[in-house]
């Protein structure tokens, strides 16, 4: 399986994330983080007669948890007759004291038919409630909502109506905003209940699980929904350069297919497409190798290249299932060809079929048992299911039989390190960058295990050097080494606009960088740069390759678009997260 080194960086990118998670959940709306759990309550403490939800602590008595709907807590009602409806002349002769107490014993009435789930009879009370009352009450609109939400069917729209009215008595009352997010989540208006559920979040200060959980669950519906319309509607493309580069790296260089005596236009044409490969003109390869099956090609062997190629660029694109029929239909061809087969167990991990994978390699040990190319994407299956030590042995059978490939020696160094095995790991390092002395990837990746190490200033010494390496080639050059600098700087000095700086050169040099924007977008949620992470974020999602790839930026996206809305529907507050988040980052 061909994996590159952005594969390693997004694995720091994640490790990043989670040493700093509480920073970036609050600039991404609590999206990674399991915080405390919101419990709905249509509590008394907020009714008139100074009982305020706020500061203070009464003897209440919880009423059993609705597995339908939200916990209520009630006061203990006070005895009194049960009044007649009044009327709307009979309210304005009262008393302001008066319509008060009688408001109060209503709601405490509704409370315990809610309790007996006699849900439209408690919805009765209320409504007395709302009608007595001398001023909007948000816990009697709440409560009704509650009503609302138990009747079966539930009355979701009536539910969602009557939390608006209770959120323009008091826009910071939390339970009505868990309410109203459970209702609009019902109805599927995800959007605004993400916006609802990041509010009492973050109102709540992060203290409740029931709410973070509710915000993840959320973002997966949103970012599901998005990412299979995008993949369904959007046109083919493929990646950066850098990670194009990077994938056509992992395959040892193997010479062009002699051409039969009387070559037909495809026949030529397929070669130019391998030549600009070759070349990495990408764009210009996967534009001719179309050409040349289209024009048609004449002799066996160039068929199956020409299939390994196109399915190749599918693969890249996104095309999982064009690629596997071009790759398989290659080997149908022509058996032989080990690249095909190395990349069909590319497809089936990438599908999650990781014993179709290996028997892919077996097919092709079985047809040329000599190619190196063979145990070494075998070794990067096998890495990257976590089993190190048989990695390890297919990187070492890898360079026994092709000591010339520089990432057999670099993926050993890494097993060896993943094993445990520090001094074997740093020593094959040491070995492999006096061997490829011209070669920025084993700077590059030695840094990464120095990183890894927290020994940062050794690890920028190694990524200034493979820049300087990368430099030295002929353009364009691979930027990776940039953008480890920058996290690297960040981790050791918290020196953002360092770290932002070498992010924002590599993406003048490669403007589809995705670790550059990947990690420019988390830099942003650091420092409470809400508007620069969404567009950072978009970004990310429309250089995302796969499925996965594209939920975790959509998921991103979402959560910070929440978080931004909250800042402007909350502005008092916003200075306020944007301290917590600083805080929580050093």
């Amino acid at each position: 399986m061909a994996t590159t080194s952005s594969t390693s960086y997004f694995e720091r990118i994640q490790d990043f994330v989670a040493e700093n998670k509480k920073a970036v959940v609050i600039g991404a709306a609590a999206t990674a983080l399991a915080v405390g759990g919101v419990v709905y309550y249509a509590s008394t403490s907020r009714g008139p007669g100074g009982d305020s939800e706020k500061g203070k602590t009464r003897d209440k008595k919880k009423l059993v948890n609705d597995a339908d709907g939200p916990l209520l807590e009630e006061i203990k009602p006070k005895v009194a007759d049960e009044e007649d409806v009044l009327s709307v002349e009979e309210i304005a002769g009262m008393s302001v004291e008066e319509r008060t107490k009688l408001a109060g014993t209503l709601k405490t009435r509704g409370n315990t038919l809610y309790q007996n789930r006699k849900f439209q009879q408690a919805v009765d009370m209320y409504t007395r409630a709302i009608q007595v009352a001398t001023k909007s009450e948000p816990v009697y609109y709440s409560n009704r909502a509650a009503c609302y939400m138990n009747m079966t069917p539930p009355k979701y729209e009536l539910a969602v109506q009557d939390c608006d009215e209770a959120l323009r008595a008091d826009a910071s009352y939390v339970k009505a905003l868990n309410r109203r997010a459970n209702a609009l989540e019902a109805l599927s208006r995800y959007e605004e209940a993400l916006r609802d559920f990041t509010a009492a979040t973050i109102l709540d200060k992060f203290q409740n699980e029931s709410a973070a959980q509710a915000v993840e669950r959320v973002l997966k519906n949103i970012a599901t929904a998005k990412a299979t319309v995008i993949l369904t509607t959007r046109e083919p493309r493929l990646p950066s350069f850098t990670f194009v580069s990077a994938y056509f790296a992992a395959f040892r260089v193997r010479p062009l297919p002699a051409l039969p005596e009387n070559p037909s236009t495809g026949d030529s044409t397929l070669i130019l497409a391998l030549q600009a490969l070759e070349a990495a003109d990408y764009a210009h390869a996967v534009s001719l190798v179309n050409d040349a099956m289209e024009q048609g090609i004449s002799w066996e062997i160039g068929k199956a290249e020409a299939l390994n190629l196109r399915g190749t660029f599918k693969f890249l694109m996104g095309d999982v299932s064009g690629a596997k029929d071009d790759l398989y239909e290659s080997v149908k061809i022509f058996p032989s060809l080990t690249q095909s087969w190395v990349k069909i167990a590319s497809v089936h991990m990438e599908q999650g079929e990781g014993t179709k994978a290996f028997e892919c390699f077996e097919e092709a040990i079985k047809h040329n048992p000599q190619d190196p190319d063979i145990y070494y994407h075998r070794g990067q299956v096998l890495f990257i299911t976590n089993e190190f030590k048989e990695a390890a042995d297919n990187y070492t059978k890898s360079s026994e039989l092709d000591d010339t490939f520089v990432f057999s020696h670099i993926q050993l160094a890494v097993a060896l390190y993943k094993m445990g095995e520090l001094a074997r790991s740093m020593a094959t390092f040491r070995r492999t960058m006096t061997n490829f002395p011209q070669r920025s990837e084993p700077q590059n990746y030695y840094g990464e295990l120095l990183l890894d190490q927290q020994r940062f200033m050794d690890a920028v010494d190694k990524f200034d050097r493979a820049v300087e390496l990368e430099r030295a080639k002929p353009p364009p050059m691979n930027v990776l080494p940039l953008v480890n600098k920058g996290l690297a700087i960040y981790q050791w000095k918290q020196d953002i606009t360092a770290a932002e700086r070498c992010c924002d050169e590599a993406l003048q040099i490669d403007s589809e960088c995705e670790p550059a924007v990947a990690t420019l977008a988390q830099l942003s949620l650091q420092q409470g740069k809400i508007d620069r992470a969404v567009e950072m974020f978009k970004r990310q999602a429309e250089l995302a390759r796969s499925e996965p790839e594209l939920i975790n930026a959509l998921t991103y996206q979402y959560a910070s678009m929440a978080q931004l809305e909250f800042t402007r529907n909350y502005p008092a507050m916003a200075e306020q997260l944007a301290q917590i988040a600083r805080s929580m980052a050093m």
